[in-house]
């Protein structure tokens, strides 16, 4: 990958955060539609960031006091921690306002402003609580995705067919496991669970439906009712061949020709 296309990727994940911040003030989401289900992910780590966003205010203060006499370093370092300041909370504020979603087709499982996975849910083979905490590196490498908060992850997510997701500088990989973390964990559980179970409900519905239109072997709709009733003989039906007298007392024709005298 060139140097530029990792610039340009760098500079769209920093607007992402940025105007996440003006999201988080206005308390908005992005990205979920109404019908939707948001799974938030952010209050697991939300005392670590204002705990750093505390050390960094401080930090600031005094490096402006010790720096009051050199304006030039003073204004330098003074921009420098605000925007560290801005970073931490901009962190914070992707995870807030960019939460899981399930959806009526798939789940978007989202990591801040860096990283988003789309999973269709007919490729979901089994969805279930699972707490683990992450401490070596992640297992992106085996097919498995590990979206941690706070070093934890709660829910995992075994597919049936492979999903394709792209990490934050443009690589691509193949995923048949994700492992995530959401605040309520077993209700995010369930909430897939009936995602799933009414989205197969569909399936199910559509394919009984195409079956009961489908055309016969003639390229015509076969009939789904009881032959008419009336005597009315249904068509390619042979004519009786006992001479039976029909409704009018005649003999019905057998299809024979008789023989002349």
């Amino acid at each position: 990958m060139s140097r530029g296309t990792v610039l340009r990727r760098l500079a769209a994940h920093e607007g992402r955060w940025l105007m996440s911040l003006g999201w988080w003030v206005a308390r908005r989401r992005i990205g979920v539609a109404p019908g939707e289900r948001a799974l938030g992910y952010a209050g697991a780590q939300a005392a670590i960031i204002y705990g750093l966003t505390f050390v960094c205010v401080v930090e600031t203060v005094g490096i402006g006091v010790l720096l009051a006499g050199k304006a030039v370093v003073h204004e330098v370092m003074l921009f420098v921690d605000g925007y560290t300041v801005l970073t931490v909370l901009g962190f914070q504020a992707a995870a807030v306002t960019r939460p899981h979603v399930l959806g009526a087709g798939e789940l978007r499982l989202r990591d801040g402003a860096r990283r988003e996975i789309r999973i269709p849910l007919e490729r979901i083979a089994s969805v279930r609580y699972d707490l683990r905490f992450v401490r070596e590196q992640r297992e992106d490498g085996r097919e498995v995705a590990e979206l941690a908060v706070a070093g934890q992850t709660s829910v995992t997510v075994e597919l049936s067919e492979p999903v394709v997701a792209v990490r934050l500088l443009g690589r691509r990989e193949t995923l048949r496991t994700v492992r995530f973390h959401a605040d309520e964990a077993r209700a995010a559980v369930t909430a897939v669970r009936e995602g799933m179970a009414a989205r197969a409900g569909v399936g199910e519905r559509a394919g009984a439906l195409a079956a009961e239109g489908a055309p016969g072997p003639g390229g015509t709709p076969e009939a789904a009712g009881p032959p008419e009733a009336g005597g009315v003989q249904k068509a390619g039906r042979a004519p009786q061949a006992n001479g039976t007298p029909g409704p009018d007392g005649t003999p019905e024709a057998t299809g024979t020709p008789v023989k002349q005298a």
